[in-house]
């Protein structure tokens, strides 16, 4: 991956390090957790539920001797309709480009055909660069577990590093990005030291709604669900006006993300909001309506108008 503006300050060391890591791997294997806790912040939206990351997110770590640029990937599967087909496309896109392929598994299952995909994926590429497996979630294994889906994970295909890591409580989660490091190739910065992500608080905010209704509805809506920031406007310097439409495929959808005298919608208000103004550092006024859009993860011309960018 390339990008036009290079941060080439003369007081880096001469052995300093820079690169992008494409984060792949099947849905829900802890990408953007292990992301998220590397930058020390939330860029990227985390939930139980496949399929939450839907684009491609850049988190920007910068240490003295490394700028490690994290491309948090959307989860391989196989899809069931153009929306599926886009989420696999984003998640593709980013492996060609990247300096060093970081695949995430989930440690506490045996290799699944999405599993497989993912690896299919990455073989795919005529000039790959290096691949890293990290073998999550071990904390729920013990040691011989651990050995043996080393070994499943392993059987078909030898990445250039392996190496067992749990996002969430630590375990060789340095040891992962001190290798991630010395793979990469010398170069300088290419984003200002205190940038965390590319994306604006704009779409951030409509992540973290996304992911309060996540947290809050049935399982058979989330994925039938997409939020989109129709107004972002600073009303003072201490409160900014955000409101936001959330979309859904069906009436019945529409019904459950209100719920029973809005109690739904409320709480889903209530979760988000405080997120939003961390990451704003102010006070936000926080407009939600629900509106439905029938299909739309399988209209082109939908899925455009809702941000996601598709292929013809």
């Amino acid at each position: 991956m390339t990008t036009d503006l290079l941060f080439d300050d003369s007081t880096l060391p001469p052995n300093h390090r820079s690169g992008f890591v494409a984060v792949v791997g099947r849905p829900n294997v802890g990408k953007s957790t292990l992301t998220n806790h590397y930058l020390g912040q939330k860029i990227a939206i985390v939930s139980p539920k496949p399929q939450t990351t839907r684009n491609q997110l850049l988190g920007i770590l910068t240490l003295d001797r490394a700028q490690i640029v994290f491309v948090d990937t959307p989860g391989i599967h196989k899809p069931h309709h153009k929306f599926g087909e886009y989420l696999v496309e984003e998640a593709v896109r980013a492996i060609p480009d990247a300096d060093a392929i970081l695949w995430l598994a989930d440690g506490s299952e045996a290799p699944t055909g999405e599993d497989k995909l993912a690896l299919e994926a990455i073989q795919s590429q005529k000039n790959r660069p290096p691949v890293l497996l990290a073998l999550n979630k071990i904390d729920l294994l013990s040691r011989e577990d651990v050995l043996l889906r080393l070994a499943q994970f392993t059987e078909s295909f030898q990445p250039d590093l392996t190496i067992p890591i749990s996002a969430t409580r630590g375990d060789n989660r340095e040891e992962l990005l001190e290798h991630i490091i010395n793979i990469l190739p010398l170069g300088p910065r290419y984003f200002p030291e205190d940038q965390v992500t590319d994306q604006q608080t704009r779409f951030i905010a409509a992540e973290l709604i996304r992911e309060a209704a996540l947290q809050t509805l049935r399982q058979e809506v989330p994925h039938a669900l997409a939020v989109l920031v129709e107004e972002f406007k600073e009303r003072s310097d201490s409160l900014i006006y955000i409101a936001a439409r959330i979309f859904v495929e069906r009436e019945s959808q529409k019904g459950i993300v209100i719920g029973k005298g809005g109690l739904a919608l409320k709480k889903i208000g209530q979760l988000a909001r405080p997120q939003i103004e961390e990451l704003a550092g102010a006070k936000v006024f926080l407009e939600l309506r629900v509106k439905v859009r029938p299909k739309w993860r399988k209209k082109k011309e939908e899925l455009k108008r809702l941000g996601y960018s598709v292929g013809d």
